[in-house]
């Protein structure tokens, strides 16, 4: 009995074996057959506006150069309805020419909307260019199939992953090339007015969801400094890796999108929310010219698109390195607010450098609670102590200071998306990029460099009235032990676990902490 049971185990784990085997093969054999998107298909190359001087915005934009020459204007979009009213009055304004470049777009109400405003636009003859990044775009590929059918409106995806097959698959058998995204934001209309900074196109990022916030930042940014805007957005669109849509669908696919298109009607609730945008007290200021803007020169850091193509390197980093010279050559104070924080050796040595030379550096960033993605806080949070004893102040957002209703179930109710760097009260970088090796080393990134000592004090003076009670300050004790200290009604709260958070999710952030550092 013994012998045969012996028998029996044996050949459980020959079965077992040949099954792993089997499993592995097929595997392998599904990704050898993945299926790759060709680049080399013809596309029309077409450029940002040469001459705007016929449209209203550039008439207005030569006025301002005869008073203020190669300075532009600049203004914060910091409320999320405000930033949305202010994309669709620009829409609606515009006479010639739009150029979006987004990470990602959802197919909800934000995308909704501003899907109609520009068919609407393209109806009245301008120039839609609209360049997405692929793989976290979720507007259905028949939404953006039925927009690009307008003969006005072009819709490509920047470095996509084929429809053909299973998706999975085809990302991971691609894995090299698919891993490098886009992540730049830009939004520009008759090559004269624009807006740059963090927010994507989906309801987190514009106040439209009661159970999500996202606290982000843009800037309207008018003149001059417009024409490198187009330039970065022109380089990207003509980038071998941005794929025209129609290329990428079936015929059954592209009908869909063509019964999709005959069936759309604008939901009554949707005009709803597109008036409540459009009357938003600042965007009617911004429109009626009552609110002043902040005149300052400016320059586009962006890295090239090139750069998804080299190998991952130190040397590969345009964006980065021209930033790095000016952070370099601070003298006062460093204030950087990012929702993703993983310093690496390097970013603690900068830290500690430039401490030693009498610079303050102030770093915000998201807490557990807030934080969208724990394993990124897994990383952050390993650096948290050498942070704080290469002598940065660190603050981490309070995941319930947006005051929503999501209930004690969903602490996560803001998430801090905000992508700023004041320099001595003077520069302020704003943009895409997180401080993280995946926005440093591996994706593109875009943003603008404002040397505007007004915009740079009004930020970090709304930053000073806003850390002692939206914000925990984390504070080093003993041995391994933190504290995160912060202002409720008036009295000062001391908490000493991950606030906000649960055990489970703390669970999660410690289990999370084998995530690769290099890919976060």
């Amino acid at each position: 009995m013994t012998g045969r049971c012996k028998s029996l185990e044996h050949a459980g784990r020959r079965n077992r074996s040949r099954l792993r085997h089997a499993v592995i093969a097929t595997a392998l054999l599904s990704l050898a057959g993945c299926v790759s998107v060709p680049l080399d298909q013809p596309k029309t190359q077409t450029m940002a506006l040469a001459d705007n001087t016929h449209t209203e915005l550039g008439q207005l934009e030569q006025g301002w150069m005869a008073i203020n020459g190669d300075a532009s204007g600049f203004y914060p979009l910091v409320n999320g309805i405000d930033a949305l009213g202010v994309r669709l009055e620009l829409v609606e304004r515009a006479e010639a020419t739009i150029d979006l470049q987004y990470f990602l777009m959802k197919g909800d109400t934000a995308g909704a909307l501003l899907a109609d405003a520009l068919w609407k636009a393209a109806d009245r003859g301008v120039r839609v260019r609209f360049l997405l990044d692929d793989v976290f775009t979720s507007a259905p590929d028949s939404g953006l199939h039925a927009l690009d059918s307008h003969p006005n409106i072009e819709v490509r995806l920047f470095n996509p992953i084929s429809r053909r097959g299973l998706h999975a698959l085809n990302f991971l058998g691609h894995f090299r090339r698919a891993n490098r995204r886009m992540h730049n934001k830009s939004f520009t209309v008759d090559n004269a007015v624009g807006i740059v900074g963090g927010r994507n196109i989906a309801d987190e990022y514009f106040a439209l969801r009661d159970d999500a916030v996202f606290a982000d930042f843009d800037v309207v940014a008018f003149g001059p400094v417009i024409r490198e805007v187009s330039a970065s957005f022109d380089s990207y669109w003509s980038h071998e890796l941005a794929v025209p849509i129609d290329q990428l669908l079936s015929e059954r696919e592209k009908a869909e999108a063509r019964e999709r298109l005959g069936n759309w009607q604008s939901p009554p609730e949707l005009q709803a929310i597109y008036h409540r945008a459009r009357d938003a007290a600042l965007v009617r200021e911004l429109a009626s010219g009552d609110t002043k803007m902040y005149v300052a020169k400016a320059r586009v850091i962006s890295d090239d698109p090139g750069k998804l193509e080299r190998r991952v390197s130190k040397d590969n980093r345009p964006l980065i390195t021209d930033l790095g010279q000016l952070l370099l050559a601070a003298e006062e104070e460093l204030v950087f607010i990012t929702p993703y924080y993983v310093p690496g050796k390097d970013g603690i040595q900068f830290v500690r450098d430039r401490v030693a030379r009498g610079v303050r550096v102030r770093v915000l960033t998201n807490s557990l609670a807030s934080n969208n993605h724990i394993p990124v806080h897994s990383a952050y949070a390993s650096y948290r102590r050498r942070v704080l004893d290469a002598g940065a102040e660190l603050f981490e957002a309070r995941a319930d200071a947006g005051k929503t209703t999501a209930g004690p179930d969903a602490p996560s109710a803001l998430t801090m998306h905000t992508k700023l760097i004041v320099i001595d009260r003077r520069y302020v970088f704003v943009g895409s990029l997180n401080l993280d090796p995946r926005s440093i080393d591996i994706n593109a990134e875009m943003g603008l460099l404002i040397d505007s000592p007004g915009l740079a004090t009004r930020i970090v003076d709304g930053l000073d009235a806003a850390l002692p009670e939206a914000t925990y300050q984390v504070v080093a004790r003993d041995g391994r032990f933190m504290e995160w200290h912060t202002r409720i009604d008036g009295q000062t709260i001391v908490e000493h676990n991950e606030p906000l958070s649960s055990r489970w999710r703390r669970f999660k952030a410690w289990v999370l902490r084998i995530a690769p550092e290099s890919q976060l």
